[in-house]
């Protein structure tokens, strides 16, 4: 049997270790030598923070989209709709669409038709779901009996009502659950809130139920989104985000190569103590494409072409009422990440993804 883009990449990871910048590798830093075909950027804790880019967010942005590679900005965090984060990102300096943007609101309609059609719909959310739902024809009700599913977000107006109405829904009426995303928290400058986790826990606490599925990143719904909308081998496209249980699983199971940045979620210390192996670890997005070759940004350009020209070449195999210091606008973060420090980052084996 012939061994999936997965199982590959893990191969390849195994048989070739990680080979640090001179200078990165007393931080266990290591910085990709290569421009990818495509890129999928996770936002929060990636390119932006609160309300403000993070350090070479936007010149990394057109570093990418000059060299002639695919481009999609991926987010857990369904807080706003993918025309509203496009237009968040042009105002922050990176010009950018709504189609650009895969968000996880836009997965859960289409699975919701697909596998619940004419179901009705209990949400444990903020309004924006509701109205995503009610603009793709989905039926939102507020009636336990009447509801067949029961959707968790991310919600800042979480509340013991809303909670009490799932629990009949899911334990006296039979609904089941879907969640938007697995995320614990969502990375602040002021140290982070309670994200879709800990809403979804409550509900399948107390109703003894588990979600049948879950629409963000790692999971399989959106892994197929966002390959669709690459359209770019896996092998040779990258995934770059601030969590290792979202970020970096993804790219394991999709075959796609993982750039973890320390300006997020993740902190050295919870790296150095994960199974979970990144291909590259970086600082922020700043680090994340090679440094100037000789002769400048035009000689940078040229081989950013050449390099993506190669990467796209044909595959060898196939299937190849909020607060107002709220997630979505808090302060700028000051300066650098400060929780860089020394990483005792070991070689990545195929066994700890």
């Amino acid at each position: 049997m012939t061994a999936g883009p997965a199982a590959e990449h893990a191969q390849s990871r195994q048989a070739a270790p990680l080979h640090p910048e001179p200078g990165q590798a007393a931080q266990g830093l290591h910085r990709p030598e290569r421009i990818f075909a495509g890129y999928a950027l996770d936002l929060d804790g990636t390119v932006y923070l609160g309300d403000a880019l993070l350090p070479g967010a936007a010149e990394t942005v057109a570093r990418i989209r000059q060299s002639g590679s695919r481009l999609v900005f991926l987010t857990n965090n369904p807080l706003r709709s993918a025309a509203s984060y496009a237009q968040r990102l042009s105002r922050l300096g990176i010009p950018a669409a709504g189609a650009d943007v895969l968000t996880p609101l836009g997965v859960l309609t289409s699975y919701l038709r697909r596998r619940h059609a004419g179901a009705a719909v209990l949400t444990v959310a903020e309004p924006l779901v509701d109205e995503t739902l009610a603009a793709a024809g989905i039926t939102v009700t507020s009636e336990p009996a009447a509801a067949g599913v029961v959707v968790v977000s991310f919600d800042r107006t979480f509340s013991y009502a809303k909670l009490l109405l799932a629990y009949r829904a899911v334990r006296h009426f039979g609904a089941v659950i879907v969640a938007t995303n697995p995320d614990p928290f969502c990375p602040t400058p002021d140290g982070g809130w309670p994200d879709c986790a800990a809403m979804l826990a409550a509900v399948e606490v107390c109703t003894q139920a588990r979600a049948e599925a879950v629409m963000g990143k790692p999971g399989e719904h959106m892994a197929a989104e966002l390959l669709r909308r690459l359209g770019a081998p896996p092998g040779g496209t990258a995934i770059v985000g601030d969590r290792l249980s979202t970020d970096v699983s993804m790219s394991g199971s999709l075959g796609m190569t993982s750039v973890l940045v320390l300006s997020g979620a993740t902190t050295p210390d919870e790296l150095a103590g994960s199974p979970v192996r990144p291909d590259y670890v970086i600082e922020g997005i700043g680090q994340l494409l090679p440094a100037d070759p000789p002769g400048g940004p035009p000689a940078r350009a040229a081989a950013g072409r050449a390099a993506a020209s190669r990467a796209i070449a044909p595959a060898t195999s196939p299937g190849t009422g909020p607060a107002a210091s709220s997630p979505d606008g808090l302060q700028p973060a000051a300066g650098e990440n400060p929780s860089v420090q020394a990483l005792p980052i070991a070689p990545p084996t195929g066994s700890s993804r």
